[in-house]
């Protein structure tokens, strides 16, 4: 299941906080704030689809990501690299490495990472 924009927006700060009360939500936005019922119903399309929870005090919630911010990112770069790529992770790379304003820093870092890979493999 997929988040949309501003679902994306709100589970962002969600996963920053790590469990927040609609206050703390709202504070977290850029001016100008979204209203608290632009928050709460996107809060409750989250829970129906399984992305958040809440701790139910009193008439206040507190709510909480049930999805990790790494794996829901990381089932979406395999989506993008099984739909434009091929299924081929080195042919999302080679694009990666030529189609972005990659500095040579960063060139060298990554190349380092993929040593590091290979050797554990």
């Amino acid at each position: 299941m997929q988040l949309s924009k501003a679902e994306e927006e709100l589970m962002n700060h969600l996963w920053v906080l790590e469990k927040a009360f609609m206050k703390d939500l709202l504070e977290a936005y850029q001016d100008p704030k979204p209203a608290s019922t632009t928050v709460a119903t996107l809060l409750k399309r989250m829970a129906d689809k399984g992305f958040v929870a809440y701790n139910q005090y009193g008439n206040s919630r507190e709510y909480y990501p049930l999805v990790k911010k790494k794996a829901y990112f990381s089932k979406h770069v395999n989506e993008l690299i099984k739909h434009f790529f091929n299924d081929s992770a080195s042919q999302f790379a080679s694009f990666f490495t030529k189609e972005t304003n990659l500095t040579k820093k960063e060139l060298e870092e990554l190349k380092s990472l993929i040593d590091n890979e290979i050797k554990k493999k």
